[in-house]
């Protein structure tokens, strides 16, 4: 790739961290270099294994995080901790793909750093892809995107009372 664009999944359908792991997984079976950061999950996804034995770079929170509305101050401060330095040290990874997921969330909810999150997107090498994904992106990343994807939700088993289920929404 001569030029890295910046992908957009946003929406409140289901579907954008699928799409975006979808798209790393094309990165890596062509070959390319693929770097993944999750933001405000706990690294039990079921992509995130078979990205790794694939070659990715995962970084991911730690089993038993909550949702950001039921941590005190103490638990956001040491998460978004942990946020910033793997993004950080994502950064430094020489890859091909940068994929943030639940990076909008993430920014919007204050547990990334906006300046770190710039740096990812718009100060990124010249050939790097990124990709984020999350609701309610900030307009400074609207305005960035090359390729912006909303996910509609017409339908949603959730709505009748059926919880998310392994191996399909996580």
């Amino acid at each position: 790739m001569d030029k890295g664009l910046i992908h957009l999944y946003t929406g409140d359908g289901k579907g954008k961290t699928t799409a975006a792991m979808g798209l790393a997984l094309r990165a890596l079976g062509n070959g390319l270099r693929v770097t993944v950061v999750q933001f405000l999950k706990d690294g039990r996804s079921g992509e995130l294994d078979p990205l790794r034995r694939l070659g990715a770079t995962v970084y991911t929170g730690r089993p038993g995080t909550k949702f950001v509305f039921q941590m005190n101050e103490a638990e956001k401060a040491e998460v978004r901790a942990l946020q910033n330095a793997q993004l950080a040290q994502a950064l430094e990874n020489d890859c091909d793909l940068l994929v943030l997921d639940e990076a909008c969330a993430a920014l919007r909810l204050g547990m990334v750093e906006e300046a770190l999150l710039r740096r990812a997107v718009l100060d990124r090498p010249g050939n790097r892809e990124v990709v984020l994904t999350g609701r309610d992106p900030a307009p400074w990343l609207m305005e960035a995107a090359d390729y912006i994807t909303e996910m509609r939700c017409e339908r949603h088993p959730y709505q009748r009372g059926i919880p998310a289920r392994k191996g399909v929404e996580y």
